[in-house]
């Protein structure tokens, strides 16, 4: 008994260990201006164990840095999509984008049109 205690012990350390506690991750999102860009960073800010968030207007790119002990990039994306933000291949619900301002509308090819002008 004592040895299959040991042995639980050993492989419960073992996965905590494999944690990380500064992950990295990246992942495109979608959006079109300054107050995306805010949008999105404070969405992954405010989820519980992101350390770094950055995204980019041009390419798209969510850049992030987290705790895998707190959180994981699925609950991240979660965040994002919960803002209005379609991520990857996945699009944010019909509530939540009708939340983002009227200029942030990313889906539309006119607000899309008027951003990629300035």
């Amino acid at each position: 008994m004592k040895k299959l205690l040991i042995i639980v012990l050993l492989l419960t350390g073992s996965i905590t260990i494999a944690q990380n506690k500064n992950a990295k991750a990246y992942t495109e999102v979608d959006g079109v201006c300054g107050m995306c860009k805010a949008r999105i960073e404070k969405a992954c800010l405010n989820t519980k164990g992101v350390k770094y968030a950055k995204w980019d207007v041009e390419t798209h790119q969510l850049s992030l840095i987290f705790d895998e002990r707190k959180t994981n990039l699925k609950t991240i994306e979660k965040s994002v999509l919960a803002a209005g933000h379609d991520v990857k291949d996945t699009k944010a619900s019909d509530e939540a984008y009708a939340k983002v301002h009227h200029c942030c509308k990313y889906r539309n090819e006119d607000v899309k049109d008027d951003h990629n002008e300035e």
